[in-house]
């Protein structure tokens, strides 16, 4: 049908033949560039939030909003690029996006105040918000659907390095410099990145820009966004520190989200001109992708999170030291990019996506099974490297199936959807498990507290070992309270050890239940010209 349709209409025939002027790769590498410095703006901030909040007179809770006003705004401008390219185009979009972030960048780094720094930062969120969406689909319209795996790779690269590198590079530059750099280091970046862009970037035949489109903007969709996003970020954020729904402050963000949310659903699917195409989703490919985005964003994220945090908080490791113990997964990252985005277009991207779920629900029981108060810094970076090995193969095929029996013309909100349900993930789980830490270690502290009882002989016989010893080098007077306190800070350190396997035991759960979801995909033929569906 679409082939026919193609022969009688030379408009199609002309679309169906375009092909950018320059070498598809560069065009790639060019975006990448400029998406990898917006994605690495989402973690590299994490570990400078002390420095940050003692530099400007705030508190450590006010601080962490220097990430939420980031994140809110990113997550309200990723759906928006659709519309936002309809209107200007959108390599213009993509130009303006990069113009925004960058100078948003320098205004953070000389904020004097944290209301300036927020505000700053709330410009710089939306600056990038457009900038991961439309890298994206101009990789995907720059290389015929055959090649998309292979070209998916880079940019598949550019999402998972940057949050794994963000944290040790923030805190290196930290330590060595100050804060304002982590925002300075943008500068350069943005503005080769515009020059390569404005040089080298052009827009396909079949997204041109309508200047009536500026006045078909969905602000009842906008402003509908705008609430549950503020309120799940919100709520995700300050979770853990007010007691989840044991506090009427998370209670009334949650249902401020569950309402906005589902009005938000509801307005798009009628919508004329939606924010957010949702009839995207009555393709099933197109809405299983989707969930498998969000989970896969989600232990991305998690897991980037969790182990660093491990090993600084239970291992006594620096945040630099830390961050090096995920530097072997980056490597192999690069190494397994572009074998994923190869086998994208040589096997189904169910059964590749399968086996990547396979590989993480071995990962996170290895992880399960040998994190421990003994852990080696050796053994924490081979753990990392088969943590991060199933990534490309399901980053990539997801990514590149979510375009698969979709028109070309609807790139744009093809990539703004699986990117914004990705950053949703990573931010859902980072919090959940890191609820989940704080919940099962205090279970099993509580659980241990039932054996340090005068009643027990062995924790009797440890508090009078350790009593001889502090007698010894610091005189009898405290020896015993000294020897109890000792065993109360390792009964800690194990709670939290065995709360950190429990997590890893959940995650490796959840990857096993996604193995089969896999093949809720339809087949597709691999290395097809159109990137069709087999249909069976």
């Amino acid at each position: 049908m679409a082939a026919s349709a193609a022969t009688a209409d030379p408009k199609l025939i002309a679309q169906e033949k375009w092909r950018p002027r320059v070498n598809p790769w560069i065009i790639a590498a060019t975006v990448a560039m400029a998406a990898f410095m917006e994605v690495l703006d989402t973690s590299i901030a994490n570990v400078a939030l002390p420095h940050i909040a003692g530099s400007l007179g705030a508190s450590q809770d006010e601080s962490t909003w220097v990430l939420t006003a980031y994140l809110v705004s990113n997550a309200v401008v990723l759906p928006m690029g659709g519309w936002a390219a309809s209107v200007i185009g959108r390599k213009k979009f993509f130009l303006l996006c990069i113009v925004i972030f960058t100078v948003s960048s320098f205004l953070c780094g000389i904020a004097p105040s944290l209301p300036l720094l927020l505000l700053f930062r709330v410009m710089q969120g939306a600056g990038g918000g457009g900038l991961q969406p439309m890298a994206q689909a101009i990789m995907a319209d720059s290389f015929e659907p055959a090649q998309r795996g292979l070209a998916f790779s880079l940019y598949g690269l550019v999402a998972v390095l940057a949050p794994s590198i963000g944290p040790t590079l923030g805190g290196w530059i930290t330590d060595n410099y100050s804060w304002h750099w982590i925002f300075y280091i943008n500068i350069p970046v943005g503005i080769l990145a515009f020059f390569l862009t404005q040089r080298l970037v052009e827009d396909p035949p079949w997204s041109k820009p309508d200047r009536k489109n500026l006045f078909k903007l969905d602000y009842v969709g906008l402003s509908l966004l705008v609430i549950a996003m503020g309120a799940l970020q919100i709520g995700l954020d300050k979770g853990e520190e007010k007691d989840w729904f044991g506090s009427h402050f998370i209670v009334g963000f949650a249902i401020a989200f569950a309402i906005s949310f589902i009005a938000l659903i509801l307005w798009e699917w009628r919508a004329k001109n939606p924010l957010m195409d949702l009839r995207l989703f009555k393709q099933s490919n197109f809405a299983v992708c989707c969930f498998l985005m969000l989970l896969t964003g989600g232990l991305l994220n998690a897991t980037t999170v969790l182990q660093p945090q491990f090993l600084q908080a239970q291992l006594g490791y620096t945040a630099t030291l830390a961050g090096l113990s995920l530097s072997g997964g980056g490597l192999v990252l690069i190494f397994l990019m572009p074998l994923a985005g190869q086998a994208v277009g040589r096997f189904p991207a169910r059964n590749i996506i399968a086996f990547g779920f396979i590989i993480f629900s071995i990962a996170y029981f290895m992880s399960a099974t040998f994190i421990n108060l003994g852990l080696s810094f050796k053994t924490s970076s081979w753990l990392r490297v088969v943590q991060v090995t199933p990534i490309p193969f399901v980053f990539i095929s997801v990514t590149t199936a979510a375009y698969f029996g979709l028109p070309r013309e609807k790139s744009n909100q093809i990539s703004g959807l699986i990117n914004f349900v990705r950053n949703i993930g990573g931010s859902i789980l980072i919090s959940l498990t890191n609820a989940a830490v704080t919940e099962r270690g205090m279970f099993h502290q509580n659980q241990l507290l039932k054996y340090l009882t005068p009643s027990n002989a062995n924790f009797q016989q440890r508090v009078d070992s350790l009593s001889n010893v502090f007698t010894t080098s610091a005189g009898g007077g405290n020896a015993n309270l000294l020897a109890q306190g000792s065993i109360y800070n390792q009964l800690q350190q194990q709670s939290q050890t065995l709360a950190y396997v429990d997590v890893f035991y959940i995650l490796c759960g959840a990857s096993i239940l996604m193995i089969p979801a896999a093949f809720l995909l339809k087949k597709n033929h691999p290395g097809a010209g159109s990137g069709e569906i087999a249909v069976h």
